[in-house]
């Protein structure tokens, strides 16, 4: 039976590409987006689709649909644009759970939380795994989205020990891929948009802060795994590339693979910037069975040729951080 699925944020980075196998796999698909860092352009191809629907709408504002599943995926997520308006963020992470939990509870679907790395804050374990309870500075620059999704997971599982409601939360690490938003300020989208055009690569710090970088399309098959699993199976489960790297290292990868003559520059490193964050995915491994399988210089390359194929001066940048 063709199964009705809601992704908020679905015109989004990672919302457009989840859109792209739902649809493909025969789901009918809302995707519901207000448009503030995502691109109409990512689902301009899916419109035409008759199992797929967009409606432009901010999930801060109760929404009635009648649905079997929800992929709960918006909310700014680039440190310029959720501190751009940090009251909005916070209510997007917080109202906007509690909009789709109480969708949820009504319709009696399943629903996923995509939470994020950042509730490990300027993590003191490394790597990072789900039992970690995090560093966060509560008042600082970046609480708005750490706190704001912080909180949403405490709604999500409120929300099933109190109702029953059948969630599941993911916590997603650094994602790459075509569609990022090329001024949306995330390390890659910098690097690359910066090599392509030969203008400086700006690396904050000293480059020694290590990320882990995970492909998209590795990421949306963890999703869906997420989703499928036995109900007894909730989360919080991390979803990233173990393979740590320094963000000079990235940035040499990425003039390298772009074949840029751009020059490192360095910038001071910003407030509650993290030093290391990795996901310890044993938890993913063994309940999902999922482990990414793209290599970071597939991914770089996959990438780069996007943004080889767009026009940045046609991208309205989201806010004036960057």
């Amino acid at each position: 039976m063709q199964k009705r699925v809601l992704v908020t944020g679905g015109a989004g980075f990672l919302g457009s590409h989840l859109c792209d196998r739902l649809v493909e796999a025969g789901d009918d698909v809302i995707c519901l987006d207000n448009f503030f860092t995502s691109q109409k352009s990512n689902v301009t191809h899916l419109l035409g689709r008759p199992n797929f629907e967009l409606i432009r709408h901010d999930v801060t504002h109760p929404v009635w649909l009648e649905v079997d599943e929800i992929y709960n995926l918006a909310c700014p997520a680039a440190p310029g644009h959720y501190q751009y308006n940090p009251i909005k963020t916070m209510k997007t992470s917080v109202i906007g759970a509690i909009n789709v939990l109480g969708m949820a509870k009504r319709c009696r679907a399943k629903v996923l939380q995509a939470s994020t790395s950042e509730v490990y804050g300027d993590p003191t374990v490394h790597p990072q795994p789900e039992s970690y309870r995090g560093s966060v500075n509560p008042i600082g620059p970046r609480a708005c989205y750490d706190e704001g999704k912080r909180a949403a997971e405490t709604l999500f599982f409120d929300y099933h020990r109190s109702n029953g409601v059948n969630i599941r939360v993911v916590r997603v690490f650094n994602t790459y891929g075509p569609r990022m938003h090329p001024y949306d300020g995330r390390v890659v989208s910098n690097f690359v948009r910066q090599a392509i055009a030969g203008d400086d690569i700006t690396v904050f710090g000293d480059g020694s802060q290590t990320r882990s970088f995970c492909y998209v399309d590795d990421l949306v098959e963890g999703f869906i795994r997420a989703m499928a699993a036995p109900d007894s199976f909730t989360g919080p489960v991390n979803l990233g590339n173990p393979d740590e790297f320094t963000i000079a290292q990235l940035a040499k990868t990425v003039i390298e693979l772009s074949g840029s003559d751009s020059r490192i520059v360095r910038r001071e490193l910003p407030e509650d910037d993290p030093k290391q964050r990795c996901p310890d995915i044993t938890l993913a491994q063994k309940a999902l069975g999922w482990s990414p399988t793209t290599d970071l210089r597939a991914g770089l390359g996959a990438t780069i040729a996007y943004f080889r194929s767009i026009d940045a001066a046609a991208f309205r940048a989201p806010t004036p951080n960057y």
